[in-house]
């Protein structure tokens, strides 16, 4: 059982998707990061690759991505990447995934891509108001990334808005189930692994 779970930057995908693996037995789920296959372009200068678009989905190596995943159906050990934000590239390091029998892969735009989008047996879209992305993803740039509130500010709306609205907005309605994730309260993280327990039974 292959599990999607999409949504836009700062709909809390991800602390919900950890929520759901760490509520899970080891021996039941592993779970795949879209974050993993960023492109690498290795050929392009530090300033060129930070001019490139990575809420796109062309950013993504989704041939790397979906042959990974079928790996993993297959039974098999696989080696995802470690990207670096920082540098615009993959590191050296690696993530070494086991199979298991559920699968959650996570991302903005893995819905975005029709051959990957097949390989989901559910599919979950984290829902959040553009105000409430907004936000986390300042408190988490400011934090982790060392930006200021005015160049979040920017690239959200110049950049992060747009692209939410041409290729990850559209395939909410298309989606399995919408999980509202505008509360920051702790009891979403509850309801959402009750809803991902009730899919694995």
């Amino acid at each position: 059982m292959i599990i999607g779970v999409c949504g836009g930057s700062g709909s809390g995908k991800t602390t919900l998707v950890e929520a759901a693996f760490n509520h899970l037995t080891a021996d039941t789920v592993c779970r795949v990061s879209q974050d993993s296959y960023y492109k690498n372009n290795a050929t392009l200068s530090f300033e060129e690759r930070c001019q490139l678009n990575y809420d796109h989905p062309n950013a993504i190596d989704y041939d790397l991505f979906i042959s990974q995943i079928k790996q993993l159906q297959e039974g098999k050990l696989v080696q995802a990447p470690v990207y670096s934000y920082s540098d615009h590239l993959r590191t050296n390091q690696f993530i070494s995934i086991s199979s298991k029998p559920v699968i959650l892969v996570e991302g903005i735009l893995i819905f975005a891509h029709t051959p990957l989008r097949k390989l989901f047996t559910h599919t979950i879209f984290i829902d959040a108001d553009d105000e409430t992305r907004l936000r986390r993803r300042t408190a988490r740039d400011i934090q982790t990334r060392g930006r200021t509130v005015d160049e979040v500010n920017q690239r959200f709306r110049e950049t992060i808005l747009p692209m939410h609205n041409a290729h990850i907005e559209p395939f909410k309605d298309e989606s399995d189930y919408i999980f509202d994730n505008n509360e920051d309260d702790l009891s979403r993280l509850g309801s959402f692994c009750k809803l991902v327990s009730k899919l694995i039974k």
